[in-house]
């Protein structure tokens, strides 16, 4: 029998109709667009069941599958290993041409190579497109064409060519939502994909206090930040259209974005840097890891404010403020000498925003073993980042109730620990 020739749309990181590049050039296909979603098993099989980033997707997606349904469309939700996904979907559909917007993680490359390699096999044309940066893999580059490793030098240039072309294109593909394939697919509930819903939720994003973020950004207690970076992650908003409107609206703010793609170029052009020190001087350094250490951090319970708010923060919310992630990852690294990769992986459980080149590049960034890294000798002091930062305790009697009545004594003293984070750093870094 006959099958219709079409076209896939695949959703990764990029939950959204509105200027979703790969979606539009897609669109602009002469078959019928499947718009699809895999909920790849090879990163759900390690989540628990109330995973809240997977309860974001799934609402997100809905959102998408209502949109659709609205175009007399729908979405097509599948789960499993990608490669057996692929291979089932082959063998249903006439399947002529793929598209999708790029990642730069490391599985993320391999995989769309296998998926690319596997498609092409059947005569499938695949299409990738730049869609979550400004600037990808080696747009920004040294006059010898070699990759950034710190960051002012970075932002110079990433701005030169922005304000070169600003503002960025947009891509609206309204006109051409009646090319998407007319079906209605069964939507599942998170349920049968595995998943139960979470108490924790990401909350939506807020621009109007954007303005003056460069005067309230180091103060947890006002709550003033944007709710942006889930968003910018799964990509419910264009990265495009808010470098556009943030351009003009606060240059702090705008350095923030451009530290997050300084970063994801400095994991796709260094991918070691997952499981390795960027600067491998560092490889000497002897850590305490200290297991009953790292579950008092992890539980908020070290006896230091700062630390014990935002930990509680975290594990209650999966968000922590910006200002107090500095403060409690260098309290891990530095006060407790434990390795910044224990860290990272226990805000990858926990964060929303959960991004792999942002986590493990401010992680090694507060460990001093990172690009462009704070010095090993630069070891924040709680005590002072909590009267420079919140000096009424609010932030603090939010997280932790007790504060007044019976909190416990730091765990270690804290002129100590700088001291002996100094002394093991210098005798671990290699000539």
């Amino acid at each position: 029998m006959f099958k219709q020739e079409i076209a896939v749309f695949w959703f990764r990181r990029d939950l959204r109709l509105q200027d979703n590049v790969g979606l539009f050039f897609a669109l602009k296909s002469k078959y019928p667009i499947i718009p699809l979603f895999i909920f790849d098993e090879t990163i759900l099989n390690g989540l628990p069941k109330e995973d809240a980033r997977v309860g974001f997707i799934y609402d997100s997606l809905s959102k998408i599958n209502q949109q659709l349904q609205e175009l007399g469309s729908s979405l097509l939700v599948k789960k499993g290993k990608i490669q057996d996904v692929w291979q089932a979907l082959i063998q249903e559909y006439t399947i002529r041409e793929v598209f999708f917007n790029k990642d730069y993680e490391p599985y993320a490359i391999s995989r769309d190579w296998a998926i690319c390699k596997l498609l092409e096999a059947t005569k499938t044309t695949c299409f990738s497109y730049k869609d979550q940066v400004i600037f990808e893999e080696k747009e920004i580059t040294k006059p010898d064409g070699l990759p950034y490793t710190v960051y002012t030098p970075y932002k110079n240039k990433w701005l030169e060519k922005y304000n070169s072309t600003c503002p960025v294109q947009e891509y609206d593909a309204a006109d051409h939502f009646c090319n998407f394939y007319k079906a209605h697919f069964v939507f599942p509930t998170l349920e049968q994909i595995g998943f139960d819903k979470s108490a924790i939720k990401v909350l939506p994003y807020n621009l109007k206090n954007v303005v003056r973020y460069h005067e309230t950004r180091n103060f947890p207690a006002l709550d003033d930040t944007s709710y942006l970076s889930p968003h910018l992650r799964f990509g419910t908003v264009s990265i495009r259209k808010l470098v556009n409107w943030a351009a003009n609206k606060n240059q702090v703010f705008l350095s923030e974005l451009i530290w997050r793609e300084f970063f994801m170029q400095i994991l796709f052009s260094f991918p070691k840097v997952v499981t390795h020190n960027f600067k491998s001087a560092y490889d000497g350094i002897q850590w305490r890891n200290n297991e009953e250490d790292f579950k008092r951090w992890c539980s908020g319970t070290t006896g230091y404010p700062m630390v014990d708010a935002g930990m509680r923060q975290l594990n209650q919310t999966g968000y922590m403020h910006n200002r107090v992630r500095m403060v409690v990852a260098s309290f891990l690294c530095k006060h407790l000498l434990i390795n910044w990769q224990w860290g990272e992986a226990y805000f990858a459980e926990k964060l929303l925003d959960y991004e792999l080149a942002s986590n493990v590049g401010n992680w090694q960034w507060a460990a001093g073993t990172g690009c462009d890294a704070a010095p090993y000798f630069r070891v924040f002091n709680p005590a002072i980042q909590l009267k420079k930062f919140d000096e009424k305790g609010i932030y603090i009697r939010q997280w932790i109730p007790e504060f007044d009545l019976e909190y416990n004594k730091p765990m270690v003293d804290s002129v100590f620990a700088r001291n002996r984070a100094i002394e093991t750093y210098k005798k671990g870094i290699l000539k």
